[in-house]
């Protein structure tokens, strides 16, 4: 038995015993801090059976995937979300975040997918990923990066939904060291553009500097990520929630003390979720994640 596979039975062994009815002890803290799903491992349900499935897990919503590949294709957006919308809210439910390849604003089909989500009510998206070339001067790059932001978050202002640019560890990655994100969002309040705080990838990049990249970019939160990681060989590998390198004690108590009340999204990324035959394994895992954090938040 490899190693992935080792850790992925370990964690779906657990959730065996976490499919009883999910505790309601942090209830005061969830109301605080809307929870979400993130959907990626659950683009194999129906809308109406993926809406029923978050229902019953107790959270706000989902953080739906509107990007190539993702549960909603771009290209569909006016037919297919409003669809996933409406299973969502007849059982109360919201996208309480909305992911996307959205980066700039002159492209015609971000438009069309920013236009779309506004109008059904989603406040927030998460833009797309941007990469360095190493063969130009990285300021240089900043400075392009800063000018597509500043249009993008003139669109965003008059169609009131928050732009957010999560944090993605990685060579090549703007955002990864955190530092360089800060350089193009500081001088916007964060009603206007914003971070989403992936503690995962802050850990992976900053190592045991991870609190300093917290308090930097805290003011600037518009949501934040959960996951966990161990260091594979070479790179860092997706592990179950507490299980891994994040120190979440911490994080979850500077988090708590800070008065943090935005959206925080729950990533289990650890099974693959491009197999349909893996999707009852994602959902049991997707519990087990849930019920830690809930005992988590129950101790703060």
């Amino acid at each position: 038995m490899n190693r992935r596979h080792f850790l992925r039975s370990t964690a779906l062994t657990a959730a065996s015993a976490s499919l009883l009815p999910l505790q309601e002890s942090s209830a005061a803290i969830l109301q605080e801090n809307p929870l979400c799903v993130f959907n990626k491992p659950l683009q194999h349900l129906s809308y109406d059976d993926q809406a029923a499935f978050i229902k019953e897990l107790g959270v706000a919503g989902i953080e739906g995937t509107v990007r190539k590949g993702g549960h909603v294709e771009p290209e569909r957006v006016e037919e297919d979300l409003p669809r996933q919308i409406e299973a969502l809210q007849k059982r109360g439910l919201e996208m309480t975040v909305m992911t996307t390849d959205v980066f700039g604003a002159e492209n015609p089909l971000s438009q069309r997918v920013l236009k779309t989500a506004a109008a059904l009510g989603v406040k927030r998206f998460r833009m797309g990923a941007h990469k360095y070339d190493y063969a130009r001067p990285i300021p240089e790059q900043i400075e392009e990066i800063a000018k597509e932001v500043a249009a993008l978050v003139a669109y965003c202002r008059e169609l009131k939904i928050l732009p957010m640019y999560q944090n993605h560890s990685g060579a090549e990655r703007f955002g990864a060291p955190l530092w360089d994100l800060y350089e193009v969002i500081h001088s916007y309040p964060p009603e206007e553009m914003a971070v989403a705080f992936d503690i995962r990838h802050a850990t992976v990049e900053g190592g045991l500097s991870w609190p300093t990249e917290y308090h930097l970019m805290r003011p600037h939160f518009g949501a934040v990520y959960l996951k966990d990681f161990v260091w594979g060989e070479k790179k860092p590998e997706n592990v179950p929630l507490g299980t891994g390198r994040v120190d979440f004690p911490r994080f979850l108590k500077l988090l708590n003390q800070s008065g943090y009340t935005g959206p925080i999204s729950l990533h289990m990324e650890y099974i693959s979720h491009k197999d349909p035959g893996l999707l009852k394994e994602s959902m049991a895992a997707i519990r087990l994640d849930l019920n830690t954090l809930r005992e988590w938040q129950s101790n703060l």
